[in-house]
């Protein structure tokens, strides 16, 4: 679809295939929810996000297991997917897109460096993951993260 930035694309794709879309936001803070909801009419497929920073707000709310963050941390490809899945459950949608990384300039961590970045998506068609590493500083590194998962999303509805 030339010219049209990710987020449009996206939109197109879910009002042609009638697909809802809900988002678990912790590294991009709400820029994800804000690119999509850029979107004209982007109400007709977008349901809403949660940004859950904490480990407690994973857990109460989009229910990822204690376990899962304590064994694998929440920048893990484990966690990332209990959230996509979650808030999928919790709003109900289609489409459960989820991200988690570490921004920086600091929280980075022996194989867990600055700039990683997990999203995930969980859908009635399966499940996918990838895993990135951003060198940027920490705006740069969210804006990555939420242009990857925009991304992401296409190529697992194309």
């Amino acid at each position: 679809m030339a010219n049209q930035t990710l987020e449009q694309e996206v939109g197109a794709l879910l009002r042609h295939r009638r697909e809802t879309l809900a988002l678990a936001e912790s590294c991009t803070g709400g820029l994800l929810g804000h690119r999509v909801t850029n979107v004209p009419g982007a109400s007709e497929y977008f349901l809403g996000s949660v940004i859950a920073y904490s480990y407690e707000a994973k857990e109460r709310v989009l229910n990822v297991h204690h376990e899962t963050l304590y064994t694998h941390g929440a920048v893990s490809r484990e966690t990332v997917l209990e959230m996509a899945r979650g808030v999928r459950q919790v709003m109900s949608s289609d489409i459960g897109l989820a991200v988690t990384g570490i921004a920086g300039p600091s929280g980075g961590l022996p194989g867990k460096p600055i700039g990683l970045t997990w999203v995930a998506i969980s859908s009635r068609r399966g499940e996918w993951s990838e895993q990135y590493q951003f060198t940027g500083d920490r705006e740069a590194n969210k804006a990555a993260a939420a242009e990857a998962a925009l991304a992401l999303l296409i190529k697992s509805m194309t």
